[in-house]
């Protein structure tokens, strides 16, 4: 039996919440792929789900809002395997990846000013580019 899915420290899906549905895969495989159901749709309700608080409910329906059906249903469909079994494993691996990436929270930047070293630095910089093309013209007779 399959158990609860951890998603990061603190964030628990448990396995009652995620409803998989199987469906004939297309794509190759001959009579195989015409005779068994192996394809793998996960559904997971975010808003609905008890393993998020509101502030995380609310990140992963801004960042997945394209991925969201309209009663808040993440679907993800998989079919990389021929086997039914892998498949729906492979689903709740994608689940968690989804979710880690929907629930980052970016740090914030402050913005800094260059310190006086780097700038004497970028313009000594200059300095010397600028003279190692001057070498490269003609020589002047006024020197």
């Amino acid at each position: 039996m399959e158990e609860d899915l951890d998603v990061l420290p603190g964030v628990t899906i448990p396995q009652w919440e995620l409803v998989f549905t199987a469906s004939r895969s297309g794509g190759p495989g001959g009579q195989h792929a015409n005779k068994t159901s192996s394809r793998v749709t996960l559904h997971w309700s975010v808003k609905t789900t008890s393993a998020l608080t509101e502030q995380q409910r609310w990140r992963v329906k801004k960042n997945l809002a394209s991925r969201l059906t309209q009663d808040g249903v993440l679907q993800l469909h998989v079919e990389d395997s021929r086997s039914q079994h892998r498949n729906r494993e492979l689903a709740r691996e994608r689940l968690v990846d989804v979710l880690k990436k929907a629930l980052f929270v970016p740090k914030k930047r402050r913005a800094t000013k260059p310190t006086k070293a780097s700038k004497r630095r970028r313009v000594d910089a200059k300095k010397a580019r600028s003279g190692v093309k001057k070498m490269r013209g003609k020589p002047r007779g006024d020197d």
